[in-house]
């Protein structure tokens, strides 16, 4: 199979030479059994190449599954991976089997492996070399055939180095170690990303394809694209979502990018993608989460810089116009919960940070 019939096949859209020595090496190593580590930022792609690997691997007709395991909170994080016999733990009603199980003779994609706490992080290192665990509250082994894909978008080597991860499950993940460059590094991959998510979004929702201006096509290519392929795909549903005339300007995309937001400050502000067409009062209650973030990074920076300023005179403050910075933070999560209609892991996207991390803080703040 040729380069560019692989990528047809498994949706990877990109001429540059970047992405062509990427699918290169992935379609030499996909039919091996070896592990395979993938790294890029947040949004490059990195589960199309997981599903990649595994459509092209021997194993392909048996089942490819996807673990978020920052999304899985770590109480039960060891159950999910490996399962449990009834009456283990609380709750255990049933003997139930877990991801390895599942996937038995087929593929494991761990996404989010940074994020995987270092006790399972121990049982996961067995598993991987002598193929074999127990269930949670088991007495006998169990052996499974699986292949192993695992994604960051952290640098694992320095979480080896603060001691957050384990060094010998590092080397033994990175067998092979397939690097995604961010968006901003092929701008020659932009424009035929945007004709696949026009056409994709037009066809999904039965709407007439609209024409793309050339001046729009100027600014998407010279945009830095922090959020890479994740942003560029929602900033192209949303304007084709709130268009009038079918036409595409440079007008219709600047509202929705901006060239002052810091990378870091991106991935805590996810674009929302309207996917019910014309709904601008979602719109809004999104751009109102933004602000409430936005007002809170304002505050730490106003505090931080009066606690080091030394001043002659008392400020007049009203009492009354100080809030709480826990209670912002309580009122986005609030916020986000409802507008997502209490789907956890849409609230945790939208607010910036891990399910995990989420429902710590609903317990926290007495919302669970």
């Amino acid at each position: 199979m040729k380069v560019e019939e692989f990528q047809k096949k498994f949706g990877i859209i990109g001429k540059s030479q970047e992405i062509r020595d990427l699918v290169d090496i992935t379609m030499q190593v996909a039919q091996s059994d070896i592990s395979i580590l993938i790294t890029g930022e947040s949004g490059v792609g990195k589960e199309i190449f997981a599903r990649a690997i595994h459509g092209y691997s021997n194993r392909s007709g048996k089942e490819l599954v996807s673990v978020n395991c920052g999304a899985i909170p770590e109480g039960i994080l060891e159950s999910e991976l490996f399962g449990h016999k009834k009456g283990s733990f609380t709750g255990a009603t049933d003997d139930r089997k877990g991801y390895f199980e599942i996937a038995d003779e087929g593929t494991l994609f761990l996404d989010e492996i940074a994020e995987m706490p270092l006790t399972t992080q121990v049982k996961l290192l067995r598993v991987l070399e002598a193929k074999e665990f127990m269930r949670i509250g088991s007495e006998t082994v169990t052996k499974v055939d699986v292949r192993i894909i695992t994604a960051t978008n952290k640098d694992l080597q320095h979480e080896v180095d603060t001691k957050k991860f384990r060094n010998d499950l590092y080397f033994r993940l990175k067998a092979v170690t397939l690097n995604i460059p961010p968006l901003r590094s092929r701008r020659g991959d932009i424009l035929e990303l945007v004709s696949y998510f026009l056409k994709n979004y037009s066809y999904n929702n039965k709407r007439t394809e609209p024409r793309i201006t050339k001046e729009a096509e100027q600014l998407l290519v010279n945009y830095n694209w922090p959020g890479n392929i994740r942003e560029l795909k929602n900033v192209i549903e949303t304007a084709i979502a709130l268009s009038r005339n079918g036409i595409l300007d440079a007008e219709n995309f600047t509202p929705l990018l901006n060239e002052t937001r810091h990378d870091d400050d991106f991935r805590n502000l996810p674009v929302y993608v309207n996917r019910s067409a014309e709904s601008l009062d979602r719109e809004m209650v999104y751009r109102a989460l933004i602000e409430i973030k936005k007002d809170l990074m304002d505050l730490k920076q106003i505090a931080a810089k009066n606690q080091n300023e030394e001043t002659s005179a008392p400020i007049n403050i009203n009492p009354n116009e100080i809030v709480a910075l826990d209670a912002i933070e309580k009122q986005a999560i609030i916020n986000a919960v409802h507008f997502t209609k209490h789907n956890k892991r849409k609230a945790a996207k939208l607010l910036g940070i891990s399910e995990r991390t989420l429902y710590r803080k609903l317990k926290d703040y007495g919302l669970d």
